[in-house]
């Protein structure tokens, strides 16, 4: 599963790659220069102490040093010109004597020296050193060296999380902006506290606002301007089949027929006009009204078609309900809602309607015993000119997109679904809020 890039995980990362690396390239440097410095200073140690060994104070009159590590301490030994060893500071450490003077490596006990051989005519002296000490102090070194910048890690997370932090709440304006725009807003994104490198993102969604306000815009005039222009010859089509329907009663059928397409071009009219005006981004006037009052009137002026198809259509009302809202833009929801339910429930069967009070408000419903929706339908009901079923005679396939416009505009919760109460059908349910007092 892959994850969303994070600027913030994505700088505290590369910000701690960076200062890990330059740690260790610190602390291998300065344990590079430090060995190196180290071991020439203290073979100058080693070839000053066998310069100057010779009979001195006793061991007991020249106690170490309280903080003296036992590791740090010199191995001398002197022979005198017999080869028999006069002194040696470090009894168990028998180092050989070498063939030769100078610096040499040796081995004792599991222990790597480091050996400096001072031959002279009336005596040998000899110093030695555990290689340990030396590194000890070179990676002494390098951790001096390499703890600053590793401290630096934490440092960095606090400053550069708290810049970026401070930076990115500057488009918390942004994008509240882009939150609350609607969709034919046309207003360029505010450009203010936006850092510099976003900037051209943020120019190029301006000019793709501008676009797609032109194209909306210009696809708003042409369906305005279509359903405009349908809607005179439709109409007179409309009255020149009543007259025909007088005077030719043989051709009533076929009349009949075309009476019944003109009636639905008409009503494919007024719909893409409805839907035209609701595309407004200007929300409409709202004023408290009687939704229960207005559901009731919705229910009477579909009783008729009802009676005609045979459907038992009932409602389960009580006023009032005062909701706030564009009346009649309601008026169409809930007529909508009603005329879907009636077109794809067959004869005999039945839509009820109702109307009740929920803790939040008011909650209407509409229930049918039509067919329901076949599967994968759900998904695309809400889309212009879909038809969960394209056979049937009636409908335009704009009622649902209108009542969802219509909801979205109110602030109206809407579900449309398939029942799940046992019953064959569809629910189709509204959410209002009520007024408040």
């Amino acid at each position: 599963m892959s994850h969303r890039p994070s600027l913030r995980r994505t700088a505290l990362i590369w910000v701690t790659v960076l200062l890990a690396a330059a740690g260790l390239i610190a602390a291998g440097v300065a344990y590079l220069d430090s060995e190196s410095e180290t071991a020439d200073f203290l073979d100058g140690q080693l070839r000053q102490i066998a310069l100057n060994a010779g009979p001195g104070p006793a061991a007991a009159n020249a106690p170490a040093a309280p903080d003296q590590d036992p590791e740090d301490r010199f191995a001398v030994t002197i022979w005198n010109a017999e080869g028999q060893i006069v002194h040696q500071s470090l009894l168990g450490v028998a180092i050989p004597i070498p063939p030769a003077s100078g610096f040499s490596s040796a081995q004792i006990n599991g222990e790597a020296w480091r050996v400096y051989t001072l031959r002279g005519t009336a005596q040998t002296v000899e110093v030695a050193q555990r290689v340990t000490v030396r590194d000890e102090i070179a990676s002494n070194a390098a951790i001096g060296a390499a703890l600053p910048v590793l401290l630096l890690i934490p440092l960095s997370w606090l400053v550069v999380g708290l810049a970026l932090h401070r930076t990115l709440r500057r488009l918390d304006v942004l994008v509240t902006e882009l939150a609350t725009r609607s969709t034919m807003a046309k207003e360029p994104l505010p450009l203010t506290d936006i850092p510099v490198e976003l900037t051209p993102l943020v120019t190029g969604m301006n000019g793709l606002i501008l676009r797609q306000h032109d194209a909306l815009m210009a696809q708003k005039r042409f369906l305005a301007d279509a359903a405009h222009t349908l809607r005179t010859p439709v109409a007179a089509m409309q009255i020149e089949i009543g007259n025909l329907t007088v005077e030719v009663p043989p051709a009533r059928a076929r009349l009949d027929a075309l009476a019944a397409g003109a009636r639905r071009a008409a009503q494919l009219v007024d719909q893409l006009l409805r839907l035209a005006r609701l595309d407004e981004p200007q929300r409409p006037a709202s004023i408290p009204f009687d939704a229960a009052a207005l559901l009731l009137d919705c229910v009477a002026d579909h009783a008729a078609r009802a009676a005609r198809k045979g459907i038992d259509l009932g409602a389960e009302i009580v006023p009032p309900v005062m909701i706030n809202g564009a009346e009649n833009e309601v008026r169409t929801l809930f007529s909508n809602l009603i005329e879907n339910a009636l077109i794809y429930t067959q004869p005999g069967g039945k839509v009820d309607v109702s109307l009740r009070r929920t803790k939040s408000g008011f909650c209407a419903e509409v229930l049918d015993t039509g067919p329901g929706f076949p599967a994968g339908a759900e998904a695309h009901i809400f889309e212009r000119f879909f038809r969960a079923a394209p056979e049937a005679a009636e409908g335009t396939g704009l009622g649902l997109a209108i009542a969802r416009r219509i909801a979205d505009r109110h602030g109206f919760g809407l579900e449309v679904r398939n029942r799940t109460d046992g019953i064959t059908g569809v629910m189709a349910r509204v959410t209002m809020p009520g007024v408040r007092s």
